[in-house]
């Protein structure tokens, strides 16, 4: 009997006795004819077989884990596009009731039976929100005085993600970076006043610092802020980057004014698929009334049946999030966040001291203040060791861990650093599996009876570094 009919893909092929498993899987030119789902599916996934394990990868800040329940009902919403509101209205009305929750975590004052807020896909986009209202409302304000309006900016430190470049970038809205130092680790409120002026439309204060995990003293930036304001007659307002701190302050450490019971917090950003424990991608923004939120960034369309508001920079995105939001809100609850978070800052607090006591490294900060930390090597073992942590980030990575190497930002990059980040999802089993991880793998690094790659390099760079600065322009007079 012909057996073809059986491997071209049918109700009787045998997925690995398949002729499409004996080709590549297309690159350039989608193939001629169908195949079937179990073999279209088993070449997909073999395709990402390889990768480290989600939740081993503890680079990463998004959830890689949640209950077989919020699973189903995310998939169960897989196919719905949030925007189209009249549709599918019970999820806009799930969303308004997330925003709500937020907002109260947040000490919102709002008096309205909704706050004011807005969905991200992530809190980049959330980001851009907030600083684009900043905008709006500092241009609005400088029109109405007749007053130049063509040269804005914004403070923040130099520990800033990658969406406050974006922001400044697409928007050109002059970013000013407060340089950070060995000392002064976060945010300085004094030295952050050297850089406002009227140009000012906010300052940005990051709790959740993505380079090192730690918090800005929001608190005392609005302190300091409060006193600029009624020296110079400016209103310069702060936006919080909480994409990390925003769920956890509450549950930990309530009793912390880092949010809208600060005179000058105007609005706040987290990220949902992060520690608000969905997964991604989902962000929020919240304002501290209606009134900071620009009429001008409500957009309205009536091509989906009815006329739909909506303020965002996307418009069609997945409601499945929303839902996974309102579900882990329901399910878990006030304390059931707590505990949950309270495990991976204990996890994060354990792995910090364990870590900071072997003998090559040292930890960048006493605290922890997030389920996050940093660590480098001391600099006489730096000096002579013949690796650096990109060849134990290399280790590491071959029994399955993405734990990442990099340079810390401006004035403090000659610092190497590797990150951990403890989310949902990371017993302190899997902590103490790390750990003998890291032990073997220095082990066998201070072994090595030459320079890495890696090592020479990085002691190339160092060289160069220093000749310019002694012989350059950085010489000291």
């Amino acid at each position: 009997m012909d057996d073809r009919n059986f491997r071209t893909g049918d109700a009787k092929t045998v997925v690995f006795g398949s002729d499409a498993m004996l080709k590549s899987s297309p690159v350039e030119t989608i193939p001629e004819g169908p195949t079937t789902p179990e073999i279209a599916y088993q070449m997909v996934k073999d395709e990402t077989f390889a990768q480290t394990q989600p939740r081993l990868n503890l680079a990463t800040f998004v959830t890689t884990y949640m209950d077989e329940y919020a699973t189903k009902l995310m998939n169960d919403a897989i196919d719905i596009n949030y925007i189209d509101e009249t549709e599918y209205p019970r999820i806009a009305v799930m969303s308004g009731k997330c925003i709500n929750i937020i907002a109260n975590l947040w000490n919102s004052p709002e008096k309205n039976t909704y706050k004011t807020g807005a969905l991200g896909i992530g809190s980049s986009e959330a980001c851009m929100l907030g600083g684009v209202a900043a905008w709006l409302r500092w241009r609005k304000k400088r029109q109405t005085a007749g007053l130049p309006f063509d040269k804005p900016n914004f403070v923040i430190s130099s520990g800033f993600q990658v969406v406050w470049e974006k922001f400044s970038q697409l928007w050109q809205v002059e970013m000013r970076q407060v340089p950070l130092t060995l000392e002064k680790n976060t945010l300085d409120p004094e030295e952050t006043l050297k850089y406002c002026d009227e140009n000012t439309i906010c300052v940005v204060a990051i709790e959740g610092v993505t380079w090192t995990g730690l918090n800005d003293d929001v608190e005392a930036l609005d302190k300091a802020l409060d006193a600029y304001n009624a020296k110079t007659g400016y209103d310069i307002s702060i936006h919080v980057d909480a994409a990390s701190g925003g769920f956890i302050l509450p549950f930990l450490n309530p009793e912390v004014k880092w949010d809208f019971r600060l005179k000058w917090v105007y609005s706040i950003n987290v990220s949902g698929h992060k520690y608000g424990l969905v997964y991604p991608g989902l962000g929020w923004v919240v304002w501290k009334d209606k009134q900071y939120l620009p009429a001008e960034m409500s957009f309205s369309v009536n091509y989906l049946g009815a006329e739909i508001t909506q303020v965002g920079l996307n418009f069609s995105r997945p409601a499945a999030q929303i839902l996974g939001q309102y579900y882990q809100f329901i399910r878990l609850g006030f304390q059931g966040y707590k505990e949950i978070q309270y495990n991976s800052m204990e996890v994060a607090k354990y792995l910090h001291k364990e870590i900071g006591a072997m003998q090559p490294f040292m930890n960048y900060s006493d605290d922890v203040v997030n389920p996050l930390f940093i660590w480098y090597m001391k600099p006489d073992v730096a000096k002579t060791a013949n690796w650096t942590l990109y060849d134990l980030q290399d280790k590491l990575s071959q029994n399955g861990w993405m734990v990442p190497a990099y340079t810390l930002p401006a004035n403090l990059e000659s610092y190497v650093v590797m990150r951990i980040v403890v989310r949902q999802g990371f017993s302190r089993d899997m902590a103490d599996m790390l750990l003998g991880d890291i032990r073997s793998a220095v082990e066998e690094l201070n072994q090595l009876a030459y320079p890495t790659n890696s090592k020479i390099a990085q002691d190339k760079n160092q060289k160069i570094a220093s000749t310019i600065f002694n012989h350059g322009s950085y010489a000291k007079k």
